[in-house]
Parts: structure tokens; sequence; C-alpha cells
């Protein structure tokens, strides 16, 4: 059976095939997800009311792609107290945000509490509020840095007021790459732990891949196929996020920036091989607004949210900085042909913009 057929039968792929769909031309592979993304959404396309808080940029890893630590090339260097944090999520609350999505650097100085708390305040003061923090490779840092095993970061959390966690720090898979991209990190196996160890808790999460730099499209693929096996075994994963590499303010070296062509084939690819993963996200911060609207011809069901501010991909170049307006991402999504429907961080709809 050819691949095409194989993918209209909706049998799974195998590495080899899923580095095959690359050779396939633009429309096909954008034919092929669409028609998977509408038996599952139809031309629903989703996003919340959100604002991303990021605490800290003072971090004790380094990795090359990144342009928010201070640590680097970024002098200024800044930690927000618990009142100030309290502070932008009252705020975001005023205006409408129904999601905090909470991503810091790796901060050696300010102890568990200063984490812990920050989520702990937030919640009793905004009980209704989802609290999205502590990537896997932030609970990792905790882990190293404080000797607190996985089990007992992951409790913490769920006792302080953590609803899912996001994705980030997956980066790619392949141990070599990782090596290269932010050694001394959480490791591909691990990140697979914690997240594993967060479903088994009876949560969710997203996942992410950072593409476009100096990975291969086997190691995507890799990258994708890991993920489509825990999800096998725990079903605990809302979203796969891919994430375009932002190549400004950093220490990679990337002379070869994939097209859009190559973004959209990606999308495309993770829609058709992630059978299991309910949504698949085009990132807007990441890829463009403009981009993020053609991805949901090519699989993709989701463009995250409103944001309001954003630091860690708008301090390499992304956007994304200010958010958007919500009668703006709204507007956008039906221009293109799309029904928007605000959702809660757990999917479940809100309202239907009809």
């Amino acid at each position: 059976m050819d691949l095409i057929s194989k993918v209209r039968n909706r049998q799974r792929l195998t590495q080899a095939e899923g580095e095959a769909l690359y050779d396939l031309d633009l429309f096909t592979l954008g034919e092929l997800a669409d028609e998977i993304r509408q038996e599952k959404h139809g031309k629903k396309s989703f996003f919340n009311v959100n604002r991303h808080i990021n605490p800290t940029n003072v971090c004790a890893d380094i990795c090359k792609f990144c342009a928010y630590s201070a640590s680097r090339k970024n002098p200024n260097q800044y930690t927000m107290d618990h009142e100030q944090i309290l502070q932008i999520a009252t705020q975001a609350v005023a205006n409408g945000a129904k999601e905090l999505h909470i991503v810091s650097a790796h901060n050696p100085n300010d102890g568990v509490e200063w984490y812990m708390g920050a989520f702990r305040k937030i919640k009793e003061k905004f009980p209704e509020v989802h609290i999205k923090a502590m990537t896997a490779a932030e609970i990792d840092f905790l882990h190293r840095e404080y000797g607190l095993s996985y089990d007992e970061v992951l409790d913490m959390m769920i006792e302080n007021g953590v609803d899912s966690m996001p994705g980030g720090g997956a980066e790619i898979f392949d141990e070599k790459i990782r090596e290269y991209l932010c050694k001394g990190k959480v490791t591909s196996d691990q990140w697979l732990e914690i997240h594993r160890k967060w479903h088994e808790r009876g949560r969710e999460s997203n996942a992410t891949m950072l593409f476009g730099h100096v990975e291969t499209r086997a190691h995507r693929i890799d990258h994708m196929l890991r993920l489509r096996d825990l999800q096998d075994k725990t079903g605990g994963f809302n979203a796969f996020i891919p994430l375009v590499y932002q190549k400004e303010n950093n220490f990679l070296k990337v002379e070869n920036f994939p097209t859009g062509q190559e973004i959209l084939k990606t999308y495309a690819i993770s829609r058709i091989l992630l059978d299991n993963i309910p949504h698949i996200k085009a990132y807007w911060a990441t890829s463009t607004i403009n981009l993020a609207l053609i991805a949901q011809e090519f699989g993709a069901d989701d463009l995250d949210g409103t944001i309001e501010k954003e630091s860690i991909q708008s301090a390499a170049g992304a956007a994304s900085a200010q958010g958007m307006k919500l009668e703006d991402f709204v507007a956008m999504i039906q221009n293109a042909g799309f029904i928007p429907v605000e959702r809660d961080s757990l999917y479940h709809e809100l309202k239907v913009y009809t």
C-alpha cells in the first residue's frame, strides 16, 4: 500500500514513512492533514483568553537558542516578587483572562517557595483561573537544585494550585542535538518521565517541539513518534505545539531558516502522525499570525490565545510582546474561513463565534 493510501486508511506510519511525507508536495500534504483535522474538529479553530507571565529571566542553564535568559546576551536581569506577579494576574483577570501561563527561567537564587508561593497566592485570590505552569525543564531544575524528586515537585505543584503543565523544554528529543543546544538541561527521557508522572496524577499537559535550527527532518519525526508512544500509554497530552525557532539575539548561528512551506509541511505531518493527540497548535507567537492562519488549512486547529504579553519568544524576534486583542483574533479566524471557538485550558468550549 502506498503512503497516501496508508494515511487515508488511518494506518500508523513508521519513522521512515514519516520522513517520506516530507517528499510529498505541499498541497497533497495539506489535503491529507486537513481531512484528519476536519474529521476531528470540522472548521472550528480554538483559542483562549490567556496571559503569559514570565516572572524571571535569571537562569542557571545555558541554551544556545535562548534570547530570554539574562545570563548570556541579555544583561537586563529581573525577578518579580509575589506582589508583582499577583498584580499582573489581577490585571489579566480584570481583562478577561481565564488562563495564566506561567513559565520562568531556572533561577537559582529564589528557592522552591518563590515558585510555589506564587501559584498558591494566585489560586487563593482567583480560584476560578486556570494555572498552566512549570515546564518539565523547570521541574528538573528544582529536582537538581534542591534535591527533590520529580514526584515531590509534581505533588507540590498540585497542592499549590497548578492545574496543567505547558509543553516547554522538549526542544528536540535527539540527545546529540540536545547536547549541542542545551547541555545540562532536562534530557529527553526525563522530559517524557515527568509528563508521564503528571498524567498518572490525572492531570493534562501539552507537548512542544522546537524546530528550524540544527535538527534534521528525521529528528522531528523521531520526536513526534516518541510523543505518540507516550500518549498511547497515558492519553494525557491535550495538544502538540511545533514551535518555530526564533533566530535573533542568541548563540545559534543558523543560516538556513525554514521556509514557510517547510513550516506548513511540519504542521501537516504532525497532524498525520499524532493520531492520538487531539489538537495541533499553530502558536502564532513563533510562526507569525499570518502563517498560523494558513496552518489552519494544514492540520492545525488551535492558535493558542490572546497572550496579552509575552517575553520569551519576543526576546528572539517574535512579534508577540504585546499579545493580540480578542476582537482582532476572532475576526482573523473568521476571515480565514474558520469558526472561532473560545475554549478553556482543557478544551471545553466556552463560546462559539458564528
